[in-house]
């Protein structure tokens, strides 16, 4: 019997959607079609200082007004903590994690130590200061036990991809200081209880799959198949997003918006008709696209 495919959406809502994640719900929604499978919109608002008010049922309102709808209810991360707690739990009875208590300056302290200055913009490289224990500290965070070695996998579109993340990131944080889970747990278990057998997002997540598929062989579950999607840049050359200054998705003209979004994955889909007219044109023009 072959596997039913299951794709995802998975939008924080820190605001209204711009072109660029319009890019990548229609490209995870294409590749749903294409593949004759189902697509899930889940609301990632596991951070939720970061959260506006309202963001989340204008996401879904945009999204509907270009004619992507889920096969299933959303999902919201903020209601799934039972969950993570669980994940965590099973990971740190079998030695995986295990609490820190460094703050942020004791971090880059201990890698100034080391002769480990943090390059611009970079993330900054846990030591592995708690590994052993506190050492007298109270615990704030909770971290993965990350092996040594490099984590290689497949994507795609961008093949063959390798990364040390023992080396590169460190022991990474699976529940914040502020008691919130970190993004890195929540959407492996997330895509794990949804079934998710394909994750279809923007290139600039590429970067978090080694950590994601540590987190799966950690808690033994399924690895999605990845494809990680051109991305829409902003005048500064940088990825469009909220951070830059990436202006509201204007939806007068949906079809238009669609066709410009489907440009952007390389695929010419003429904005006349209606959306469905448009959005039939795009499946047929994704056709085998990257498999």
């Amino acid at each position: 019997m072959s596997m039913v495919y299951r794709g995802r959406f998975a939008p924080s809502p820190t605001g209204p959607l711009h072109a660029g994640s319009l890019v990548a719900a229609l490209a995870s929604w294409l590749d749903a079609r294409a593949h004759g499978g189902q697509w899930l919109v889940r609301i990632e608002d596991v951070d939720r200082p970061r959260c506006v008010t309202g963001a989340d049922r204008q996401i879904l309102q945009q999204l509907a007004s270009c004619g992507l709808v889920a096969d299933e209810p959303p999902q919201w991360q903020s209601s799934r903590d039972t969950l993570y707690q669980s994940a965590l739990e099973r990971l740190v009875s079998n030695g995986l994690a295990y609490p820190c208590g460094c703050s942020r300056k004791d971090i880059e302290e201990a890698l100034r130590s080391l002769g480990r200055e943090r390059p611009r913009h970079a993330e900054l490289v846990y030591p592995g200061t708690c590994r052993g224990g506190l050492q007298g500290k109270q615990p704030r965070a909770w971290r993965l036990r990350v092996p040594a070695g490099e984590v290689r996998w497949t994507d795609r579109r961008l093949g063959d991809q390798q990364q040390d993340v023992a080396d590169q990131v460190g022991d990474f944080v699976l529940k914040r200081a502020d008691g919130l889970f970190a993004y890195q747990l929540a959407v492996v278990v997330d895509d794990a209880a949804q079934r998710i057998t394909h994750v279809v997002r923007g290139e600039d997540l590429a970067d978090n799959t080694p950590r994601q598929l540590l987190l799966q062989r950690a808690l033994g579950l399924p690895a999605p198949v990845y494809l990680h999607t051109p991305l829409v840049l902003g005048a500064n050359g940088e990825k469009l997003s909220k951070q830059n200054g990436a202006a509201p998705l204007e939806l007068d003209a949906p079809a238009v918006a669609l066709a410009n979004a489907a440009a952007v994955l390389g695929l010419t889909v003429a904005s006349g008709g209606t959306v469905a007219d448009v959005l039939a044109r795009a499946v047929a023009a994704w056709g085998g696209r990257w498999r």
